[in-house]
């Protein structure tokens, strides 16, 4: 039970650190689109998110599953550049149009859990109970990510909502904020394969 709480930070640190630059664009890019009144949607958008990075780990961690880790850090910069530019060829911002997001988030969430999975993998072989230790992992990361999207949120409720910046423009800015980084981070991956 002492694993909980170290799994917990574990996934806490895993979004909330410098080293998650990458998962922290992801997770802007995905929940750009976004106002403060969809929080339910965005709370189901980060959730199939983990359950999807979940997946992977645990297929990881008992090895069923091994990717190379330099093609994974080279496509999980692309699932940001492919939600960034998913973002900019969206006509609607009603729930209903973006139902597409949840499937995104779930499948590119398989490829970010593959990330962590080398780095993952070791630490839960010496734990006592690999399932209590990546409940806990989850857990942490899930909260890690609520807390970022809803600092997005209230950001949009802000820029949006009270100084009325129209909501294209900041759908469009966040989105080409995360396209360049993205699309940087993986031409500089892609050199290293």
């Amino acid at each position: 039970m002492g694993d909980l709480g170290f799994y917990f930070r574990f996934g806490w640190d895993h979004i909330i650190s410098r080293d998650a630059f990458d998962h922290l664009l992801f997770v802007l890019a995905l929940s750009a689109i976004y106002l403060v009144g969809n929080w339910k949607q965005v709370l189901i958008l980060v959730t199939a998110f983990t359950i999807g990075h979940s997946l992977t780990l645990a297929l990881s961690v008992y090895d069923l599953v091994r990717v190379s880790s330099g093609w994974v850090e080279f496509l999980i910069p692309c699932t940001i550049i492919v939600t960034a530019l998913f973002n900019f060829f969206l006509s609607d911002y009603q729930p209903r149009s973006l139902r597409l997001n949840y499937f995104l988030a779930l499948f590119f969430g398989l490829i970010h859990g593959l990330g962590f999975a080398n780095t993952i993998r070791f630490t839960l072989m010496g734990s006592g109970s690999i399932g209590w230790s990546l409940f806990g992992f989850n857990i942490g990361l899930e909260a890690g990510q609520i807390v970022v999207v809803t600092v997005i949120l209230l950001a949009s409720y802000l820029v949006v909502g009270l100084a009325g910046l129209n909501r294209k423009i900041w759908v469009w800015s966040l989105s080409a904020l995360a396209l360049v980084a993205g699309s940087m981070i993986a031409w500089d991956n892609f050199q290293k394969l």
